[in-house]
């Protein structure tokens, strides 16, 4: 059996983050990844936006680790020459029953250290984005995107540079907690059996599914898993807009909005279905619910621009009609195991707080 020193199990942007923040520390990383290269599921298909901290509750885990990362993952970007850009977002009132809700983001947004935001009225919004129709805006400059696979690959060349090792095809298929560490089965080409004093589940997707095959650890402590699948399409043609336009959030989501990518092409979504599989199939049918979301504040839209994208997944841990959950970052508070952190429901904001959630998980090892 080999034993090794420090475990991270997951190779997305959140994975990569907290096995780079624990090599800089001076601990000796290993990081497993199910699949045959990183950052495959959740982080791949994102939004790619560098949120400001504006939808989260006060005092929240994505409150104050969306805030805080976003600063830290600016600066890194920056040092590190890695592409990303300052767009701003424009938050946009269609209608005036979605006043109140407008107003809701922006004491949300103060109360989270958010405090550039402008309030606009119809003139104002026309005037920066003349396709949009709205009564009222909010117009947070500090909101921005970036490149998910340069960030990541920034994080993997740190980690190595670090001393540590990246498996891919390495899949955690089981464990057991005792005195002396966690010993964990892994699967792929050459499976082994291997011990670790620390270790930390960054499954994201499937991190309850990996807690709960550790035997010794209380399955009471494991959230549920649920899906939400998010559709993107694409605008054929020029960008009408200048900045990511997001609507008054829905209940469970934040609406269908207009992101840009790098290149200043127009991405809408994503919408919100729940599955009980992870199924990336794309469901062009969902193009007639998207054409009305998108209309209400770009009535400009002509039919037939929109073109098939892409499906992400959100790792929700509360179900559908629940209220959205927090980031969950469980250590030895919460189970009792000494060395474990288990990361559960890094949905969004998890991508603009990595660099943040992994130095959450360095102090709940005790490393910070």
């Amino acid at each position: 059996m080999d034993s090794l020193d420090c475990v991270v199990i997951g190779g997305g942007v959140v994975g990569l983050a907290v096995a780079r923040e624990l090599a800089l520390r001076g601990r000796e990383v290993v990081l497993l990844e199910a699949e045959a290269s990183l950052g495959q599921h959740t982080s791949s298909r994102s939004s790619e936006v560098l949120h400001a901290g504006i939808y989260y509750q006060p005092g929240s885990l994505k409150a104050r680790l969306c805030v805080a990362g976003r600063r830290a993952l600016v600066s890194y970007l920056r040092e590190r020459g890695l592409p990303h850009r300052t767009t701003g977002k424009l938050l946009v009132a269609v209608c005036e029953p979605e006043l109140a809700k407008l107003e809701q983001l922006r004491t949300l947004a103060e109360a989270n250290g958010v405090d550039d935001l402008v309030q606009l009225s119809a003139a104002e919004v026309h005037a920066l984005e003349p396709e949009v129709v709205a009564v009222a805006g909010l117009l947070s400059p500090s909101t921005g995107i970036l490149d998910s696979h340069s960030l990541m690959n920034a994080l993997k060349a740190d980690l190595t540079a670090a001393g540590g090792v990246v498996a891919v095809g390495a899949r955690v298929t089981g464990g057991t907690i005792d005195d002396a560490g966690i010993v964990l089965e892994v699967a792929g080409p050459s499976p082994l059996t291997l011990r670790c004093k620390t270790l930390v589940n960054a499954a994201g997707l499937r991190a309850p599914s990996v807690a709960r095959t550790l035997r010794g650890l209380d399955p009471s402590l494991i959230p549920g898993e649920y899906f939400a699948r998010g559709h993107y399409f694409t605008l054929s043609g020029a960008s009408p807009f200048q900045r990511l336009i997001y609507p008054v959030p829905a209940p469970g989501a934040l609406g269908i909005h207009v992101t840009l990518d790098l290149a200043g092409r127009v991405r809408f979504g994503p919408d919100i279905s729940w599955s009980s599989e992870l199924s990336y199939a794309f469901d062009e049918t969902r193009a007639a619910t998207f054409y009305r979301a998108i209309r209400r504040y770009y009535p400009g839209l002509a039919e037939g621009a929109l073109e098939p994208g892409y499906v992400g997944i959100r790792p929700k841990i509360a179900p559908e009609g629940a209220p959205n959950a927090d980031f969950v970052v469980q250590g030895r508070e919460s189970h009792g195991v000494s060395g474990l952190v288990n990361l559960f429901g890094i949905e969004s904001p998890g991508l603009t707080a990595c660099l943040a959630l992994a130095n959450e998980v360095a102090v709940r090892l005790g490393l910070a």
